[in-house]
């Protein structure tokens, strides 16, 4: 998705926050736990581990709207004010969500910081969701900010985390496993930064500049070196697929992607939130692995 600069969303907040009673409720008025994400790509698990224990909510869930320079709305700041459990994402990704928080300083308020959970520092790659690794670490933590909130319903808890850690993400293991053990090493290219965690579980040789990569995800200008080593990459199939994020697309990006079909190299098409809006998370997942296994079987004979 292209980034712009907030503008003076971090000041509002601030004083929509203030207002705000420190004593918010914690609980819907069926009983059940108050839950927020600031995205949707987290919102999901979310929802899956609280199951109907937990009134969840992601507070950008539109595949059009930008993470990065999205404004809360007044709405959005109670259901922050009012949650047990906040997931942000962090790393700069969602800055406003991190902002959020701290102008509503509540004990009681668990906040799973998903960035400082993997050790992913500002300016690093905040796309941890498409690394299975830091999925499971999230659901991990989660799952124990639930069993603080509400002790009681612990066991439930644990149930919904084995729940979604085993059969609810068998398919999407499996597919990365099969992906792994019949082309690693395999070079592949991407659009931008998004498919990188994903890259590395899989074993692909994510042969695109890293530079080039982190530019495109952060609204900035790629170099013309790495253009120029990008459209040689193109040009001579030193790469067998190419993984464009559909979210997000520059001219740069419209004419490698256009370079690698009339080269004959298979173009994969990966989102950066959930397509649609309504997938789990999982189902999302395994619908592009699927797609990415296809495109590797056809490229690599």
């Amino acid at each position: 998705m292209p980034r712009r600069p907030l503008a003076g969303a971090g000041l509002a907040l601030l004083v929509l926050l203030a207002g705000c009673a420190t004593s918010a409720p914690r609980r819907s008025s069926g009983r059940t736990l108050i839950a927020c994400a600031s995205i949707n790509s987290w919102g999901s698990i979310l929802a899956q581990l609280g199951g109907s224990r937990v009134t969840t909510t992601s507070l950008v869930h539109s595949p059009a709207t930008d993470p990065h320079d999205y404004e809360p709305t007044p709405a959005d700041a109670r259901r922050i004010a009012m949650s047990a459990v906040f997931v942000e994402n962090g790393a700069g990704y969602d800055s406003w969500a991190a902002k959020a928080v701290k102008a509503d300083p509540e004990p009681g308020r668990q906040v799973v910081d998903v960035a400082q959970l993997t050790g992913t520092p500002d300016g690093g790659n905040p796309h941890r969701w498409y690394s299975p690794t830091d999925v499971a670490k999230v659901a991990d933590a989660i799952t124990a900010a639930f069993k603080r909130a509400d002790p009681a319903d612990a066991g439930y808890f644990d149930q919904q985390h084995r729940q979604f850690l085993g059969p609810g993400l068998a398919d999407y293991h499996r597919l990365i496993t099969e992906i792994r053990a019949r082309y690693a090493g395999t070079p592949v290219g991407a659009s931008e930064s998004v498919f990188s965690p994903l890259a590395a579980a899989l074993g692909l040789d994510l042969v695109t500049p890293a530079s080039f990569l982190k530019a495109i995800s952060e609204g900035a200008d790629p170099s013309a070196a790495d253009k120029a080593r990008i459209d040689a990459q193109l040009a001579s199939r030193s790469l067998d697929v190419y993984v464009l994020n559909s979210q997000n697309s520059t001219p740069d990006v419209a004419e490698q992607v256009a370079a690698a079909r009339q080269a004959g190299i298979p173009v994969v098409d990966v989102s950066e939130t959930p397509e649609p809006a309504t997938a789990s998370f999982q189902d999302w997942q395994v619908r592009q692995l699927q797609n990415l296994r296809a495109a590797l079987a056809k490229a690599v004979r």
